[in-house]
């Protein structure tokens, strides 16, 4: 293969990679804040049911949103595996392998919805079910898919700090970006794990919030745009691909 293919090959990984992202950040986004934030509310099973039947429609696209997202991340893990193989195969495939493993989980907890909304839809075999009961079980299926999700980001804490590493060896991006992704990692796990630990965890949240939020934010963001603006056809970024294959 020439180098000339091989940049042109990475640059095109590169966009993938980027474009992916965005449509991730701007759905995870809308899914996150104009749908769950907007619909749920905390402790008030009775609220939260009006709300989803409301507005189930709303409800229904953000269960949407997720899906594209599964299937964006499943893209994006392909093409930066294939971005960072020739800086090292091994951690690449690492990388790519917990990726993998929180996108199945991540997919998996979606299933909570669907049975948030088999609850609410009225449905003749539910007629036994008295509303107290009811309102108990759907917020015991929204809470199984934020725990969920939560479990994944485990997986995808360690994924941002072996992406972080990869970033930090390679000449391709600042390593600025390389110590980000790794600092996220551990925002990433400390939050997670204190919501398993604490059982008073929404007494901080806002804390552990600015924990993950910030140097996931800057680093995953910053490295997106990179992904995007960076030129890895010129002369330079070729003979650092062909002395790293």
């Amino acid at each position: 293969m020439t180098i000339n293919n091989t940049d042109l090959s990475q640059q095109q990984l590169a966009r993938t990679a980027g474009f992916g992202y965005l449509i991730i950040v701007f759905l995870a986004i809308f899914s996150e804040f104009f749908v769950r934030t907007a619909l749920f509310v905390p402790g008030d099973a009775i609220a939260t049911a009006n709300n989803i039947m409301a507005n189930e429609l709303q409800f229904r696209i953000g269960i949407v949103a997720w899906i594209i997202v599964v299937i964006c991340d499943i893209v994006v893990t392909w093409a930066l595996y294939l971005l960072f193989k020739p800086i090292n195969q091994h951690l690449s495939l690492l990388a790519a392998l917990f990726r993998l493993v929180y996108i199945a989980i991540k997919g998996a907890a979606l299933i909570y919805f669907l049975l948030a909304l088999q609850l609410l839809s009225g449905a003749d075999y539910l007629s036994s079910i008295d509303a107290s009961q009811l309102h108990v079980q759907l917020m015991s299926y929204l809470n199984g898919h934020n725990y969920g999700f939560l479990i994944g980001l485990v997986f995808f804490g360690v994924h941002c700090f072996l992406l972080g590493c990869l970033v930090y060896k390679s000449n391709f991006f600042p390593k600025v970006l390389g110590i980000l992704l790794m600092a996220a990692c551990f925002g990433y796990l400390i939050d997670s794990f204190a919501n398993f630990l604490l059982p008073n965890y929404a007494d901080h949240q806002d804390l552990f919030l600015l924990i993950v939020a910030v140097p996931a934010f800057i680093g995953e963001m910053g490295f997106c745009l990179w992904l995007l603006l960076k030129n890895f056809n010129n002369h330079k970024n070729a003979r650092q691909l062909s002395a790293a294959s």
